[in-house]
């Protein structure tokens, strides 16, 4: 199964450096840069196959992105971005400075306004449960995106932290779901 995902456009949050997680956060005005790019990245998928199915979690910038892609997704919470707790609202150096190392080398192990643990649960969920799809277009979020990046990519979501994904940021990942944490992890395309 191919998985192309799609980072929400920026918001206000963003561009302070703070977590959203569950906050329900629009995006920011869009400016000719950002059309550049989502016009970049349209190219891209144009060379891929075709989207069988356009995905978005339940908050509403990834469907504000989306709609300025031209599609229609369909509501998927296993999309939602991680539960900061008492971190949203407040800029991510705060987390850094109270977890450090644990959060770039153990993420799996800390427990936020949910557990990393949960969030690498719901990623294996959403691959099983969209496995049977060619091509999946997904809008979502930084930490859902970073998560699927690893888990992917080595088997846990451990190494998600020291992953970048920018707003706005496109990745194609060519996943076997029936190898996936036997050693035979899938790979980026991009």
């Amino acid at each position: 199964m191919i998985i192309t995902v799609i980072r929400h456009l920026p918001t206000e949050w963003n561009k302070k450096t703070w977590l959203q997680g569950r906050r329900d956060i629009e995006i920011s005005p869009i400016n000719e840069e950002v059309y550049t790019q989502i016009s970049k990245n349209e190219r891209l998928l144009k060379q891929l196959p075709p989207v069988d199915l356009v995905l978005a979690s339940t908050l509403r910038r990834t469907h504000q992105t989306a709609k300025l892609y031209g599609y229609h997704p369909e509501t998927e919470g296993l999309l939602d971005e991680l539960d900061f707790g008492p971190f949203e609202g407040r800029p991510k150096e705060r987390l850094i400075q109270t977890y450090g190392a644990e959060w770039f080398e153990k993420p799996k192990e800390l427990v936020l306004g949910e557990s990393l643990e949960e969030l690498e649960h719901r990623i294996r969920l959403f691959i099983d449960t969209y496995q049977n799809y060619n091509h999946i277009l997904v809008f979502g979020h930084g930490s859902w995106i970073r998560g699927l990046l690893s888990y992917v990519e080595h088997g846990d979501i451990n190494k998600m932290n020291k992953i970048t994904i920018e707003n706005n940021a496109c990745k194609t990942l060519v996943v076997n779901p029936k190898t996936l944490g036997n050693g035979m992890e899938g790979f980026r395309v991009d």
